[in-house]
């Protein structure tokens, strides 16, 4: 039998188009869980590309560009797939679309993040808008990830995952074990 430290928890992070802030947060999970959670990340309507912008990101954490890809939420859903411990919802068109049915009964929350893919503007401006939001997906993910899971109970950590999507300084949350 495993125990619960040794446990690895699959965390699935969902956006539309799955091309920039779904695989940001991907990539950033496999960095920050190094082991202890493995990430992925999925589109309601993939647009089929990942961002180009998310490359130098991407790059800079270790990993290489060509391997994400764009993808439907549906590969989430069928037989075979990784059973979810978490799904995060890092945009509002997602968050309000009705999602598969998880396997696994997965815990989820809505870490909603503005589009760095929708900045126009000189490169310059789009890569600072990428690095924000790899910024604020790393403070989330860092909190999440402190987090006593094997030992806090359903409600409290439904509370905890709520309450880091919903602040707008990630600073301002301190991750404590429940009471």
């Amino acid at each position: 039998m495993t125990a619960p430290s040794d446990r690895t928890y699959n965390v699935l992070f969902l956006c539309t188009g799955n091309s920039a802030r779904s695989i940001l947060a991907e990539a950033l999970m496999n960095k920050e869980g190094a082991g202890r959670f493995r990430a992925f990340s999925a589109g309601s309507m993939p647009v089929g590309r990942v961002n180009p912008h998310t490359r130098p990101i991407l790059e800079r954490l270790g990993f290489r560009f060509e391997d994400f890809r764009s993808k439907s939420w549906d590969e989430f859903a069928k037989p075979g797939a990784p059973a979810l411990d978490f799904v995060f919802t890092v945009c509002d068109n997602a968050a309000g679309e009705v999602c598969p049915i998880w396997p696994g009964q997965p815990m989820t929350a809505h870490w909603g993040l503005p589009d760095p893919a929708a900045v126009e503007g000189s490169e310059a401006e789009i890569a600072a808008a990428f690095a924000d939001t790899a910024r604020m997906l790393t403070n989330r993910i860092r909190l999440f990830t402190s987090l006593p899971l094997a030992s806090i109970d359903r409600l409290s950590l439904q509370t905890k995952l709520r309450e880091i999507g919903r602040a707008a300084d990630q600073a301002q949350i301190q991750a404590q074990p429940a009471r």
